[in-house]
């Protein structure tokens, strides 16, 4: 990744109350992925995963003001618990237009701590992209505390 982002990638750096293989997991296990998938306000009602390079998965998160919003991807690269990297496309809405590739890159910090490191490319314009940054910061909201709760437990 190049420290300055083209027009149409996204990237957002986080760091968790969590390990890296802890955060890998709640990403990689079905079980723990729905419970925070999705944006503040919505709820993973349906998640179907094959987590494995060349797997697919689909999934879809609802709201009350939003709906049913479905996406699917499929997985890319899987380097437990140091990076994984798979497609997302939106089944509906101004963004099913566009197949994206997200990379998410899981640092260990001296405290024990994990920076999580998410890049996502490519988009159709800087608006789209823009819009991007408000949801998946919510859902990385839900995420941390999730983590959290986690911490220790796996």
């Amino acid at each position: 990744m190049s420290a300055t982002l083209a027009d149409d990638e996204l990237l957002i750096t986080r760091t968790f109350d969590a390990s890296p293989a802890l955060m890998f997991s709640l990403w990689s296990d079905i079980n723990h992925f729905r419970k925070w998938m999705g944006p503040e306000g919505f709820n993973c009602e349906e998640m179907e995963m094959d987590f494995r390079v060349g797997g697919k998965y689909r999934g879809m998160i609802r709201s009350k003001e939003h709906g049913d919003n479905w996406f699917h991807g499929e997985y890319v690269e899987i380097d437990r618990p140091h990076r994984l990297v798979f497609t997302w496309r939106w089944e509906q809405g101004p963004a099913s237009d566009t197949n994206t590739t997200i990379t998410i890159t899981f640092r260990e910090e001296a405290d024990g701590r994990t920076t999580q490191i998410f890049h996502q490319t490519p988009f159709t314009s800087v608006e789209r992209r823009d819009s991007h940054v408000g949801g998946w910061t919510s859902l990385f909201n839900k995420l941390a505390a999730y983590a959290a709760q986690h911490q220790g437990k796996d």
